[in-house]
């Protein structure tokens, strides 16, 4: 009786919803109307609570009646991890999502005044989409489907792979991100309904941006190191393609924010600013589709369900030609009366969003390339690193360049400087001098990677400068942001340069030698666990200065489903990680042996953490920064 309760507490939030965008939308703007769209969300979005916390109440108590928590749960799992096996497929992940854009609404809701001349229409559009999201869920992935007249004793046990703290964490910090960014598009379609050009709407959403984008941010990072150490693969990115549906989304919403703070000075990139609004929110929904369609091979997407991505297509399709048909209408309004001027900060950022846009175009290509010519050719290709690479590399240094002039800019007015005695000057100089010095202690020729070393280099030798000698007021929002965008470069590329890894093939009792680590391999054994099996190894490792530790990798084997899973060893110091997996047993007796030595990987992530830092700054900041 439970399950049917949680499943009609979502068909009566999904109802709410409706009638509060029919009323938001369709109605005469007025206090009663404002009141009564304003209660009535907050009663569906309690509704949908209430059967969100049900359905996790029945994950925590085994109730394998429900289909969806049969065959992602298990009796002998952690309550941790029954909770987390709720997001771990399709279904109940769907489910989670539209929760959390419900979230977002509700806070919205209560934060901004009924007085608020595009609160309604917001919530209104908001509670649009829920209502096609709520819809997608109950009729092609629905969660409330029971298994009936006899429901299995233990459950079918959650993806071994998933069983991980960062399940708890990457998924909802991730989905976070995508739906947060529903606030500013809900907002810009506000804005384009309402036809007024004199409504300043940019600065109401400056903060609620920038807060989805850090959740964004984060979600990546704690993605890309959960890759690293769970999948034993040894790399902190694979351009797999849901890896890529989740950097589309980042680059737009990167570029929106600068576009924001110029529009929020003035009407300049007010055109911009809309239709980057509605490429973020666009970009999270056709990472949805990629993901819940089943049309790509990754180790991320669901299964193949033609119905679910049928339904996608549509339901994004028409936002996405409702959105930009309305924008069209009315960019007689939204265009910018004043001129920008050149080499002005709004010059700069206007190129900035230039690049961005052809980043995303880039990664899209190789996204959708395999799709249509799977379509025409009857043939799976497969877009890799190199062709990313080749586009991603020359763009971002381009970026950088210009990010480093305009660190002297002024709003509104042509940067004017001398060139002779700038302190440009002086970072260009400290940058090639750095760069000369890494290709020469390293040895290396390798022009792309002295290239974004460079990049990176340049910028944070500019903003040293720039703390250094400059009396002014430095934003630290942006100090913090551009300073990371640095150090990433410069992580990125001495990961490149220096990092090594060999395959050893290596007996119990013996040692072998590799860059100056010895490696004997003390002794395996079998270890018994209440859901798994492991083959655990101890090696001892002696590094060139003395220094011992150990490693133990494992090859796990769970028991309900018989899926074997490489559990990796990390020996972490400040500028370098000692990675290893173990593989099969040969033949003489010797096992197969992984081991890395990954320069500088952890630098990558804290790089990318101080970006979501500098999003914290801006937002807990009372100074319009």
């Amino acid at each position: 009786m439970i399950v049917e309760i949680s499943h009609f507490l979502t068909i009566l939030a999904t109802g709410l919803f409706l009638l509060v965008s029919y009323f938001s939308l369709f109605f005469k703007n007025t206090k009663y109307s404002s009141n009564l769209v304003s209660r009535t969300y907050s009663h569906g979005f309690l509704f949908l609570c209430a059967s969100f916390l049900i359905y996790v109440w029945l994950a925590i108590t085994d109730n394998f009646s429900v289909q969806y928590i049969a065959s992602h749960s298990n009796s002998e799992l952690p309550l941790f991890y029954k909770i987390s096996s709720i997001w771990s497929a399709h279904e109940g992940s769907m489910f989670l999502w539209i929760v959390f854009l419900s979230v977002w609404g509700f806070i919205f809701n209560i934060r901004i005044k009924n007085e608020q001349i595009l609160k309604s229409n917001t919530i209104g559009v908001i509670s649009l989409i829920l209502v096609g999201f709520l819809l997608f869920l109950l009729v092609t992935s629905n969660p409330f489907a029971t298994i009936l007249p006899v429901a299995p004793q233990n459950g079918a046990d959650i993806n071994p792979v998933l069983q991980d703290p960062a399940l708890a964490i990457h998924p909802p910090t991730l989905y976070l991100g995508y739906v947060g960014f529903v606030i500013p598009f809900a907002c810009a379609i506000s804005f384009l309904i309402n036809g007024d050009p004199e409504i300043k709407w940019e600065k109401l959403i400056r903060k609620w941006s920038v807060l989805a984008w850090v959740f964004l941010t984060v979600g990546i990072t704690l993605g890309s190191w959960w890759a690293y150490y769970e999948l034993g693969w040894g790399g902190y990115w694979f351009w797999d393609p849901v890896e890529n549906v989740a950097l589309m989304p980042w680059l737009a919403a990167t570029a929106f924010i600068h576009s924001l703070s110029v529009s929020i000075k003035s009407s300049n990139l007010r055109i911009w600013t809309i239709l980057l609004s509605i490429s973020v929110f666009s970009l999270s929904l056709f990472g949805a589709f990629i993901v819940r369609s089943g049309i790509i091979d990754s180790v991320h997407a669901f299964a193949n369900d033609p119905d679910r991505g049928l339904y996608l297509l549509g339901f994004i399709s028409l936002i996405i030609i409702t959105s930009i048909s309305l924008f069209v209408a009315r960019l007689s309004i939204i265009k910018s009366t004043g001129k920008i001027k050149r080499l002005s900060k709004e010059s700069f950022i206007s190129i900035n969003n230039i690049f961005f846009g052809a980043l995303i175009f880039s990664v899209m290509l190789g996204v959708t390339y395999p799709l249509f010519y799977e379509y025409i050719f009857d043939q799976k290709i497969r877009v890799g690193a190199p062709f990313y690479n080749a586009l991603f590399i020359p763009m971002v240094v381009i970026a950088c360049l210009f990010l480093f002039f305009s660190i002297d800019s002024k709003w509104s007015r042509r940067l004017n400087f001398n060139l002779l005695t700038s302190p440009i000057v002086m970072s260009v100089i400290m940058a090639i001098t750095l760069t000369i010095l890494v290709s020469y202690l390293f040895k290396t020729t390798n022009f792309a990677i002295l290239l974004a070393m460079f990049s990176g280099f340049l910028i944070i030798c500019r903003y040293l400068i720039e703390l250094i000698l400059s009396k002014k007021y430095i934003n630290p929002f942006s100090l913090i942001a551009h300073a990371a965008l640095g150090l990433l470069l410069i992580s990125i590329s001495f990961n490149s340069l220096l990092s090594t890894e060999r395959a050893l093939n290596i007996k119990i009792n013996e040692f072998e030698e590799y860059r100056g680590f010895k490696i004997f391999f003390q002794d395996i054994k079998v270890v018994k666990n209440s859901n798994h099996d492991s083959i655990k190894a101890l090696f001892v490792i002696e590094d060139q200065n003395g220094k011992v530790f150990n490693l133990s990798p494992e090859k796990r084997r769970y028991l309900t489903r018989g899926q074997i899973t490489t559990e990796t060893a990390i020996f972490i110091t400040p500028f370098k990680d000692i990675y290893m997996t173990i593989g099969d047993q040969l033949d003489d007796g010797s096992w197969i042996v992984n081991l890395q030595i990954n320069y500088l990987i952890r630098w990558i992530w804290i790089s990318a953490s101080l970006m979501a830092i500098a999003g914290l700054v801006l937002i807990m900041s009372r100074k319009n920064i």
